[in-house]
């Protein structure tokens, strides 16, 4: 120890990684207890431990390999969390902000640049440029809040993409000024490269990530997939002549709609990108900044001051005229002013850029005062950016009304597994229809036949013990049951009753010869003895890929008792997927659909076709797409929606939808165990 403090810095590759471990693991447990946002003690950690501090690290390779796959993971996760929904809907919002979020610095950067630093135009051009541009560096706290969702947060980054893509035309135009590539075929080249990358992006990725998520589950595999498209982007956009961190974000853009925001996957790609990247690029940052520079010459002090001043004030600007314009609430107002004021990954390549261009006098285009004051503007803004955006997402936390009543049921749903070829879509089905505000409400049950050997137990077990697995990788506890009965249907009535479960989601029963029924005699026993909501799917590719839901609503279905249930299942699943979803109703139907779909905030997403005057086997009669979901909801019979039309469903399942990913939803009914009823629930089937 006493010969590693001689020599520093520290260059032994294992010290190095476990003194920022330890930075990573302490800063956030020491900045709790003086209530100060996590990111901001990971700038000043890596102030205190470079080179113009203790001098304990230098800012080698690692961090630089580092930082760059952090830059591009805020970026990327970013557009990866966004609500594409909400983004539609508010895109004009975030077009506004994006150029009042661009032409306000400008106008000011140029002007206090000119006037009070004495700098030439197209210097303060670059350096106002540097204030147009912002990063999302607090926007870990949004998503540690869950405000992904938030008006104001869809808003701050449509806007960042607008102001960014500008910001990055602007340098890339000051660059070739001075490479002598100006040209006028430069810039139409330019152009039409970051346009054909720009659509290879958009349309051809998500085509490669459907295909790769339906032929590969691995949960590794899937991670290093995205990973690579991530950076693939990146470098692409980089070639174009762009900032690879343009091409990050439109890659979480593209794939948002294939990696749900409760899914494993999205689990894994935060966690690796919160516990490391991102805070290897935070400590980097603060590992640049020069504090001594500023006591030794005024003038980068003045330099700094004015930066700092300019680019808070010109954002603060920006997003007070947004609420403005469109009447938003002065905690709105934060938070799109703390997400847009952090200035770190555009303004970092701007000013290293223009610090290398030498002009014909011999100088550089921006010299050593204007490289010390960005890393001073960057910590600056980077505490008022995480401070006003934790500020604001409590205030948020605070005012949200929970939508759940202390009384109502908590939700519960158990998935019975027996087949390992469907556990992994079975549960990840289970996770997007749940209530995402609960980590918790799953139940894997493994059933026993007495006249089964052993074998056959611990086969079941192994069973249970994946799909908790599965559901942990979202965040999301499981209980993992086993149990002998005298049947399978026996066993999971049994299970329901003693959980207390609100939902069954099982598989469609595979039949196993001529005369075995569409549905098995285990979902007929299971329609019996409970009056639990039963949904049985058949996923012929996994959920996240699926791009469209088709739902067959039988007449009065709004009069059973779990209408509201199965309706707010759907929309949930549809939000996660990101698609449309068609419901095929009578028109009054239709009405309480759409009050329902409104309480679960689906947006655009539901569209409500009329079925007047048609039946239930008409109504079948639709096209559903091989990528798409059709979703039948049915009843048991004596309920108040059950139809004729009903019983001729697995004739016409099997014959029009043979190759199609289909749901069959039995809605809860009331508890009617003490009525004595002579019909049989699942006779014709």
């Amino acid at each position: 120890m006493s010969r590693m403090l001689m020599s520093l810095p520290v260059t032994d590759p294992t010290w190095i990684f476990l003194i920022v471990l330890v930075i990573i693991l302490f800063a956030p447990l020491l900045l709790n207890k003086l209530r100060i946002p996590h990111i901001i003690g990971m700038i000043l950690a890596g102030v205190l431990i470079g080179e113009h501090g203790l001098n304990i690290l230098e800012r080698d390779s690692s961090f630089e390999l580092f930082g760059q796959v952090g830059l591009y993971y805020i970026m990327f996760l970013a557009g990866l969390e966004m609500d594409m929904e909400d983004f539609r809907k508010n895109k004009v919002k975030g077009l506004v902000f994006g150029i009042l979020t661009f032409v306000i610095p400008m106008v000011l950067g140029i002007w206090s640049s000119m006037s009070l630093l004495g700098y030439g135009f197209v210097t303060a051009v670059l350096l106002s440029s540097m204030y147009a541009s912002h990063t999302l560096i607090a926007y870990p706290i949004v998503s540690r809040y869950g405000l992904s969702r938030q008006r104001s947060v869809t808003v701050s980054i449509g806007g960042t993409a607008v102001t960014v893509t500008l910001a990055l035309v602007v340098l890339a135009l000051i660059s070739g000024m001075y490479n002598g590539s100006a040209t006028a075929m430069y810039w139409v080249m330019l152009a039409l490269k970051v346009t054909l990358i720009g659509l290879v992006i958009v349309f051809v990725f998500p085509k490669i990530g459907r295909v790769f998520f339906r032929k590969y589950d691995d949960a590794v595999m899937q991670f290093v997939f995205v990973l690579a498209l991530v950076f693939l982007g990146g470098s692409l956009i980089s070639l174009a002549g762009m900032e690879g961190i343009l091409g990050a974000f439109l890659v979480g853009m593209v794939l948002n709609p294939l990696i749900p925001k409760v899914s494993p996957l999205m689990s894994r790609l935060e966690f690796v990108g919160n516990a490391l990247f991102i805070p290897y690029f935070l400590i980097g940052v603060g590992m640049i900044i020069d504090v001594r520079s500023f006591a030794a010459s005024g003038v980068a002090l003045k330099v700094a001051v004015v930066m700092t001043v300019v680019a808070t004030v010109s954002k603060w600007l920006a997003a007070f005229l947004t609420q403005k314009i469109y009447r938003m609430s002065s905690n709105e107002r934060r938070m799109i002013f703390g997400l847009s004021n952090a200035q770190a990954a555009a303004t970092l390549a701007a000013v290293l850029v223009g610090h290398e261009i030498i002009m014909e006098n011999g100088e550089r285009l921006l010299n050593d005062d204007v490289l010390n004051g960005t890393i001073v503007m960057i910590l600056f803004t980077c505490i008022i950016s995480t401070i006003e955006t934790e500020r604001a997402c409590r205030k948020f936390a605070m005012d949200e009304k929970p939508d759940r009543r202390d009384d109502e049921e908590k939700e519960k749903i158990l998935i019975p597994v027996a087949n390992p070829d469907t556990i992994d879509n079975l549960v990840n089905l289970a996770i997007m229809i749940k209530d995402r505000r609960q980590r918790d409400g799953l139940v894997a049950l493994n059933v026993i036949d007495d006249n089964k050997d052993a074998y056959s137990g611990e086969s079941g077990r192994r069973n249970v013990e994946k799909a908790a697995k599965i559901a942990s990788a979202a965040n999301v506890r499981t209980e993992m049951v086993s149990r002998y009965d005298i049947s399978i249907s026996s066993g999971i009535v049994h299970t329901i009753k003693e959980y207390a479960v609100t939902d069954v989601v099982i598989g469609l029963h595979k039949k196993s010869s001529i005369l075995d029924s569409f549905f098995g005699s285990l979902t007929g026993n299971l329609l019996k003895g409970t009056f639990r909501e039963v949904i049985i799917a058949r996923l012929e590719m996994p959920v996240n890929t699926m791009k469209g839901i088709t739902v067959i609503v039988p007449q009065h279905a709004e009069y059973e008792t779990g209408f509201a249930k199965w309706v707010t299942h759907l929309c949930r699943l549809a939000v996660q997927l990101g698609c449309r979803i068609k419901f095929y109703a009578e028109p009054s139907t239709s009405e309480a659909l759409r009050q329902v779909a409104d309480k679960a905030d689906i947006g655009t997403l539901a569209e409500f076709i009329s079925a007047e005057g048609k039946s239930y086997a008409e109504r079948l009669e639709v096209h559903v797409g091989k990528e798409q979901m059709l979703v039948v909801v049915s009843a048991r019979a004596g309920g108040i929606s059950y139809e004729p039309g009903l019983d001729r469903l697995p004739a016409v399942l099997n014959k029009n939808f043979a190759d199609t990913s289909i749901m069959i939803i039995f809605p809860e009914q009331i508890d009617n165990k003490d009525i004595v009823s002579f019909s049989d629930p699942r006779a014709n089937l």
